[in-house]
C-alpha cells in the first residue's frame, strides 16, 4: 500500500490554538514511517507550494514540536487563496518534481475543497498521490464529523470572555447595564451558542444568544434585553457576527468586499443591535468585540482539543500510508455518559463546500437562547470547568 517518497503539509484559512498540534502529528508519526523520506512545510499554503517555498520539518528538534503544541497561530504561516483551475497541474507538477507522494492539509471548508481537487488532479494525470485532510476550524461547520479541532478551545474562550465580561457588567450597576459581545460565526452559529457554558447557577451570563440559525425580529431582540434586564439588572448578549432579521437580511452592513473566496465581508452586528435596543428602549448598550483573540488565546486553550487535533494529524498519515486519498480524518463521538471520540475516515466528496450549522434542537423555541443538549454536546469539547470565582453572600449591615 505504501510508496516510497516525500510529504508536504500546510495550513490553511484562519488559525486556531491547537492547529500547530495537527502539525506535530502529522510530523511525528511520517518520522516513524519508512517509506516517507522528506517532510516539507508549505510556507503560507498552497500559495507557498505553487512558489516552490518550502521548509524541512525533519531539522525541527523534537523540543521545538513539543512547544508548538502550547503554541497558537500557524507555524508555517497561513493563506487565503482561492485556488484557480488551473492551478491544479500545476500543483501536481510541483510534486512530481519533488517527489512528493504524501500530501496533507490543515484547513476548514474551503480547504478541504482544495486537498479534494488535488487528489483528482493527481489521478487524472495518471501521478500516484496520497492526499488527506486533517481538519481545523473554530466554526465547526465541517460536515460528517462531530466537531472539529479549533472549535473546543475556542469554545473555551468565548465562554470565558462572557463570564468575565458579565462579572464587569454586573458590577457596573446603572451606569452600564447592558453589554453585547460579538462572536465569530459568519453562517454557523456553534461559536456563540458556547457562550453558554459561562452559566454556572441560574441568571448568570449570557442571558441571550443571537445566532444565524435562528433570525429575530428587531423588535424581539429590544423585548428580550428589556425583559432581562427587569428581571436580572442588567443583561449581557452573545450575538453572532452572522445573526440575522427574520426576513433573512444580515443585521451587519456589507462592507462591499468579498474575500478571496467570495464570501462577504461585513462588519457592524453589535453597533447595529445596540442602536436598535436604544431606539426601541432608551438604553444604552456597550459592547466588546474579542475577534481574533478568539482563534488565538493559546492560554485557554482546551486539552481535549489539542490532544484531538494531534490525534487528527497523526491518523492523516496513517491513513495515506494504508492508500487512502481524497479523504478527511473525522472525530466520532462514542455512546455513553462519558466522553470519548474516536477517528474515521470521510470522503471528500461529500465534506468539500458544505456545511454544518448549528441544529435547531440546539436552540430554544424562541431562537434566543441554546437548549441543554447542546450544552450536553459542548461542555466535554473545553476541556474541563473554567476558572472558579467568588460570590459574595451580601450579607447586609443594619442601616444607621
Amino acid at each position: 500500500m505504501a510508496i516510497q517518497g516525500n510529504l508536504v503539509v500546510g495550513q490553511s484559512g484562519g488559525p486556531t490554538t491547537v492547529i500547530n498540534s495537527s502539525l506535530v502529528g502529522v510530523v511525528r508519526q511520517a518520522l516513524a514511517q519508512p517509506e516517507i523520506e522528506g517532510i516539507y512545510g508549505m510556507l503560507h499554503g498552497i500559495r507557498g507550494l505553487l512558489d516552490g517555498e518550502f521548509t524541512d520539518l525533519r531539522q525541527e528538534s523534537e523540543t521545538t514540536l513539543e512547544l508548538l503544541m502550547q503554541t497558537p497561530a500557524s507555524a508555517l504561516g497561513t493563506v487565503r487563496y482561492k485556488v484557480k483551475p488551473s492551478d491544479y497541474d500545476s500543483i501536481v507538477a510541483v510534486f512530481e518534481r519533488y517527489n512528493v507522494r504524501y500530501f496533507f492539509y490543515i484547513g476548514g471548508n474551503d480547504s478541504m475543497d482544495t486537498v479534494y481537487q488535488v487528489s483528482e488532479a493527481a489521478k487524472a494525470r495518471g501521478y500516484d498521490l496520497r492526499a488527506v485532510g486533517v481538519p481545523k476550524t473554530i466554526d465547526n461547520d465541517l460536515a460528517l464529523t462531530d466537531h472539529c479541532p479549533g472549535f473546543g478551545s475556542a469554545a473555551r474562550f468565548v465562554a470565558s470572555a462572557i463570564r468575565n465580561t458579565g462579572y464587569d457588567t454586573k458590577a457596573m450597576g446603572d451606569s452600564g447595564p447592558l453589554k453585547l459581545m460579538e462572536v465569530m460565526g459568519r453562517n454557523a452559529g456553534w461559536l456563540t451558542a458556547a457562550a453558554a457554558l459561562a452559566r454556572q447557577e441560574e441568571g448568570d451570563p449570557p442571558h441571550l444568544i443571537y445566532v444565524p440559525e435562528c433570525p429575530v425580529s428587531d423588535e424581539q431582540i429590544a423585548n428580550d434585553v428589556k425583559s432581562m434586564y427587569d428581571r436580572y439588572g442588567y443583561c449581557v448578549v452573545a450575538v453572532s457576527e452572522g445573526a440575522r432579521r427574520a426576513d433573512g437580511t444580515a443585521f451587519a452592513a456589507s462592507t462591499g468586499v468579498k474575500d478571496a473566496f467570495g464570501h462577504e465581508v461585513k462588519a457592524g452586528v453589535v453597533e447595529t443591535i445596540a442602536q436598535i435596543i436604544e431606539e426601541r428602549t432608551g438604553m444604552r448598550a456597550r459592547f466588546d468585540k474579542p475577534a481574533y483573540l478568539q482563534r488565538s488565546f493559546a492560554e485557554l486553550q482546551s486539552p481535549v482539543d489539542r490532544d484531538e487535533a494531534y490525534r487528527a494529524g497523526v491518523e492523516a498519515v496513517r491513513a495515506a500510508i494504508a492508500g487512502q486519498s481524497g479523504v478527511m480524518i473525522t472525530l466520532v463521538r462514542e455512546e455513553g455518559p462519558e466522553y470519548r471520540c474516536r477517528t474515521e475516515i470521510g470522503s471528500l466528496a461529500n465534506i468539500a463546500n458544505a456545511e454544518r450549522m448549528l441544529p435547531r434542537e440546539y436552540m430554544n423555541k424562541a431562537g434566543n437562547d441554546v437548549t441543554q443538549a447542546f450544552i450536553d454536546y459542548a461542555r466535554p469539547l473545553i476541556g474541563g470547568p473554567l476558572l472558579p470565582y467568588a460570590r459574595l453572600a451580601n450579607h447586609p449591615v443594619p442601616k444607621r
